[in-house]
């Protein structure tokens, strides 16, 4: 059974959360804090506004004790039939560390609670990082049957345009169409909390329409310009070396800052080529398009077969090669050489295309 990504799991503990299946303690983590935030607003609101001033807290580790957490979470809703505790930055929690001095209590005392949780108490604990595996309390909270323990990982660059596009049509009732999603996905980057901001942009400007294609996304998000990275994309796919010089010459002529449009082409391409690597990888261990399709878990088949399609433009070979030209280019465009930028840019290109 394939392992669930964050979006998955994002899903399904927020489902879980308001039915019968609810755990009594979670431990969310992982460097994917969009989500861990975004499940925070949703425990938070599972208290109403009139009842929060004796049903709710709301902990940071560094100012709390075990004792003190204990002491919360263990006491009983007034006037309501549950309370909730989050408990951010975990492992800040004073007497985490076994050097710790001066505090109350020590972080194993939790392990009975575990064990016995108050059935009135929704306790969630949340951090990017989980407890040591081979610590008591670790242990204590993959085994409890009472905990819900779950790690967000990074969402992978190739889910990204199926997230879009499940996000705006869950959120703002819009559809986004594939194309204008990867659009969006490639420019902005993996950074979910900059996407759902652009997301939100995007579907307030069009607020007329429920369909949004790449021209909106283009106007929206700034790409006013004739020539951008995306026709750049177009013409090495293609390896046409004259065509994406003289693309990429008018970017820098129209550009407000050289650098600064180096460094995001740079970012730019190297998502784009950790795609084509992915999917040349698998297929050269002699997957189908399909099974590729499914490992990579890309639900819409369209940019799943553009992906597809730009891949075939290369063979695994000459991942390495592209790769050591985009890192070139990135330390380059930070000061490492005496090139301008025009001369950063344009190799890369040629190294790439050659």
């Amino acid at each position: 059974m394939a392992k669930k990504t964050s979006i998955e799991l994002y899903s399904e503990i927020l489902n879980e959360l308001h039915s019968e299946d609810r755990k009594p303690v979670y431990f969310l983590y992982g460097e994917e804090e969009f989500f861990l935030d975004k499940l925070q607003e949703a425990v938070e609101k599972l208290i109403p506004e009139d009842q929060k001033d004796f049903n709710f807290d709301l902990l940071y580790g560094r100012d709390v004790t075990p004792e003190k957490v204990l002491s919360i979470i263990r006491s009983y809703p007034m006037m309501s039939e549950q309370r909730v505790v989050i408990l951010r930055d975990f492992k800040e929690l004073s007497g985490y560390g076994a050097n710790a001095e001066g505090y109350q209590g020590e972080i194993n005392d939790l392990i009975p609670y575990l064990e016995q949780p108050n059935p009135t108490t929704l306790f969630v604990c949340i951090d990017t990082k989980k407890p040591s595996g081979r610590s008591k309390f670790g242990k204590a909270l993959k085994k409890s049957k009472n905990v819900g323990f779950h790690e967000f990982e990074e969402v992978p660059d190739y889910r990204l345009p199926d997230w879009i596009i499940a996000w705006a049509r869950d959120h703002h009732n819009k559809k986004i169409e594939p194309p204008a999603a990867q659009m969006l996905a490639q420019y902005v980057g993996n950074s979910l909390q900059l996407l759902s901001t652009e997301i939100d942009k995007v579907c307030t400007f069009v607020d007329t329409s429920k369909t949004i294609n790449e021209s909106q996304i283009k106007k929206i998000i700034g790409l006013y310009r004739e020539y951008s990275v995306f026709e750049l994309k177009d013409a090495i796919i293609q390896r046409n070396l004259e065509q994406s010089l003289f693309i990429a010459e008018q970017m820098l002529q129209h550009s407000k800052a050289n650098t600064g449009e180096i460094i995001r082409s740079v970012g730019f391409f190297y998502n784009v080529f950790s795609n084509i690597w992915k999917i040349r990888r698998l297929a050269g261990q002699g997957n189908s398009k399909k099974q590729v399709q499914q490992t990579l878990g890309i639900n819409n088949n369209w940019y799943f077969n553009k992906l597809w399609k730009d891949a075939s433009a290369f063979k695994l070979a000459e991942m390495p090669r592209i790769f050591e030209a985009l890192l070139d280019a990135d330390r380059a465009s930070k000061g490492f050489t005496k090139m301008t930028p025009s001369t950063i840019l344009f190799l890369m290109i040629k190294r790439i295309i050659d």
